[in-house]
């Protein structure tokens, strides 16, 4: 593993360690006191510097846990050095960079994949069946948001050099249920986004989005608010909602609500590891299994056109300037 973000600590190692496929052979930081923290936590070894673990012969492959701003030259680094590589959502920081590392993963014959893991849980495949079965009608209107509380000073999504900003961040999750409910070809069509000009990063902000079957998707995002994390599908003759949509834990259940004009019917889904279903797939992909080549690039496909969305909601976005947050 590179980097020890805190994610990494509650979710991903965790899942690591559990994974029948894996073994985590050692972690990395910039701080030798970090990594030996992980390490004697996770029982791996401690490796200081990020190019010392890459050097690593019996490292197989890294999940990459650094910064978002840093995603993209850590996983060209990994791949250059022969490492399969799973890297944090998102991939990189724009199109223009996820587009070059899956070009250089299928030029090194490497697996690229990126922890898009809310799409792994149960519930979406839930409320994908039931619109796919036309218990809602025809999509009409998607309401999608994840925002969380302000978080403490030194926390990286207020650093502008990192990638922070909460669009990168919180505002993956509503943009990628757009492309998940209503298809690739959803297309942007109004973006606003709320400014610390004192940080330099985005605290929060709305996308809008539709598509040429006249669908459209309301998106909120932000990092300066009451959490969140649902979405609700409308359609001609019904409405599907997820409530607890993102990140929910591992030993938490969940429900999905269909609602029709006689009644409401409520889906309960059993708790479920999301972040272990990915390690899981990555490790088969790693040994040729289930994941067929196709399949893969049409997950880093998915990945580069949420970025090219994202691209294009900063360069259009109304800014609404906040002077400053008091981080917590």
């Amino acid at each position: 593993m590179l980097g020890c973000a805190d994610i990494a600590r509650r979710r991903a190692l965790p899942a690591l360690a559990a994974c029948a496929s894996t073994v985590t052979v050692a972690v990395a930081s910039r701080s030798a006191a970090k990594a030996a923290a992980f390490g004697a936590e996770f029982g791996c070894a401690a490796v200081h510097g990020y190019r010392a673990l890459l050097a690593d012969d019996a490292v197989e492959a890294v999940y990459i846990a650094v910064p978002t701003g840093l995603h993209a030259e850590w996983a060209a680094e990994a791949l250059a050095a022969g490492k399969h590589v799973l890297v944090e959502k998102p991939m990189a920081a724009t199109a223009a960079d996820a587009a070059a590392l899956a070009e250089r993963a299928e030029r090194a014959g490497l697996v690229l994949m990126e922890n898009r893991m809310f799409t792994r849980h149960p519930q979406h495949r839930v409320v994908r069946d039931a619109v796919a079965r036309g218990e809602i009608g025809l999509p009409r209107v998607l309401s999608a948001g994840m925002t969380i509380p302000p978080r403490p000073a030194d926390d990286i999504r207020y650093r502008a050099d990192l990638g922070g900003g909460a669009l990168l961040d919180v505002g993956y999750y509503p943009l990628h249920t757009a492309l998940l409910l209503l298809g690739h070809d959803v297309r942007l069509d109004g973006a606003v986004v709320e400014r610390d000009e004192r940080l330099g990063v985005d605290l929060g902000g709305a996308l809008l989005l539709s598509t040429a079957r006249g669908a459209v998707a309301h998106l909120t995002f932000g990092i300066d608010h009451h959490y969140r994390a649902a979405y609700e599908l409308c359609g001609t003759a019904g409405a599907v909602t997820a409530a607890r949509a993102y990140t929910p834990p591992p030993s938490a259940a969940t429900e999905v609500v269909l609602e029709r004009p006689g009644g409401s019917r409520r889906v309960g889904i059993a708790p479920f590891d999301q972040f272990a279903a990915v390690m899981a797939e990555f490790a088969s992909a790693v040994r040729g299994g289930t994941r067929s080549a196709d399949h893969l690039a049409g997950e880093l496909a998915v990945s580069v056109r949420a970025l090219e969305l994202l691209d294009e909601a900063r360069d259009r976005a109304q800014h609404r300037s906040n002077a400053a947050i008091t981080p917590l």
